[in-house]
């Protein structure tokens, strides 16, 4: 039994460890193969060149794309910005309509936001209890003016995994581009494009134990052929859709993550769902009002918990050994409750008492008991204080 070490990390939505494996792969790509990938005419930018078409074929493997259908971006957020700006501008004389969900990422929310400014019609569609969307809703929303559909695969907070391909067929037989978020899904769960009715995806390599910095994006090259244009000028790089020199060192290591994860996935989702229920079933036998969000489809690395009467965040500041959080990495700096966990019907309060824990490919079971002990320990101590203060 490996001993543990502090602090335990519980955070793999936010971002995981690179893998050894990968970033090994990376490392001749900084000190000997350093060349530029766009450099035609020597050996150096040969080198680039086929590590960057290596790890192309790599991911296109993972999400059974062809290889030439993936662009390299700087991430999940660049990957999601390119795609819903992109389609906009080049339909725009088409329609102006885009549907998403309320529980999107920011990064799809605040993106459609900023189209509206610009006159596109923005519908937002809600989720049930569990986060899932109704196909029939979809189907309800979709008008002649509609140029996109945007919904996510698994959602990064509650880790609800969408009826994607249903929902791509809808789009399919209806002529609408459907795009999806998969930065959660892609390396847990399996995904594959063509089944799945998908024509653009985003996702990244940090959320997969690969680097931060770079990420994908999916457009299907056929059947059909979408154009989405370019919200970078320059080079041309990336078959005209995003100019700038590519990232060598972290396309390798995407792109190594990518086999990995191809080769192990299917066990070590078996694997971390397992230490996932061990987790909620010690917390829920345990601490009292406590309550797990989401649906029965879950990623299989994710619990998100309410305690009642418990803040979150006074809970995490009592047991600072354990890396967990309140809702998205990237709404952290938001005082405000997760707009995700209301959507699924929370009240304000009882959004601000939820914590998710992510678990990830190098979690030990035994740091999951001591967190299940720290964790009740904690909201304990948060109650009993809150008691005293109501006194």
């Amino acid at each position: 039994m490996e001993e543990l070490r502090f602090p335990i990390y519980l955070d793999n939505h936010s971002t995981t460890r690179v893998d050894p494996r990968v970033f090994e792969a990376m490392v001749p790509y900084f000190v000997e193969n350093y060349g530029n990938a766009a450099s035609k005419h020597h050996e150096f930018g040969w080198h680039a060149e086929a590590g960057v078409e290596t790890a192309r074929k790599q991911i296109a493997n993972l999400i059974h794309a062809e290889s030439d259908e993936l662009v390299f971006t700087s991430g999940a957020t660049e990957s999601i910005n390119l795609a819903i700006k992109g389609i906009a501008e080049s339909y725009r004389s088409r329609g102006n309509h885009i549907i998403t969900v309320a529980t999107e990422h920011k990064a799809v929310l605040d993106t459609c936001k900023r189209l509206e400014k610009y006159g596109f019609e923005v519908t937002v569609l809600p989720v049930d209890g569990e986060g899932v969307v109704a196909v029939d809703d979809l189907e309800k929303a979709i008008t002649g003016k509609t140029i996109l559909v945007s919904i996510m695969m698994a959602n990064n907070e509650i880790g609800t995994v969408a009826p994607i391909q249903e929902l791509g067929r809808v789009c399919r037989e209806r002529g609408v581009p459907f795009h999806t978020d998969a930065t959660q899904a892609v390396g847990k769960i399996a995904v594959d494009v063509k089944s799945m009715n998908i024509d653009l995806m985003s996702f990244s390599a940090h959320k997969m134990y690969g680097p931060k910095g770079v990420g994908g994006l999916f457009v299907r090259n056929a059947s059909p052929k979408l154009k989405v244009a370019a919200q970078l000028d320059g080079g041309g790089h990336e078959r005209g859709m995003r100019s700038g020199t590519l990232n060598v060192p972290a396309i390798v290591g995407f792109g190594v993550a990518a086999k990995i994860a191809e080769a192990e996935m299917a066990e070590e989702g078996n694997r971390i769902s397992q230490l996932r229920d061990r987790l909620e079933s010690i917390i829920l036998a345990q601490v009292e009002d406590a309550s797990v969000n989401g649906s029965a489809t879950r990623l299989p690395n994710n619990s998100n918990i309410t305690f009642k009467q418990a803040e979150a965040d006074k809970v995490m500041m009592s047991m600072k050994d354990i890396a967990v959080s309140s809702g998205s990495a990237c709404s952290s700096a938001e005082p405000k409750p997760s707009h995700v966990l209301r959507a699924i019907g929370l009240s304000d309060l009882d959004a601000k008492c939820s914590i998710r824990f992510g678990l990830g490919r190098f979690t030990l079971e035994q740091e999951i008991d001591y967190a299940a002990e720290r964790v009740k320990e904690a909201v304990s101590s948060v109650r009993e204080k809150r008691m005293r203060y109501a006194s």
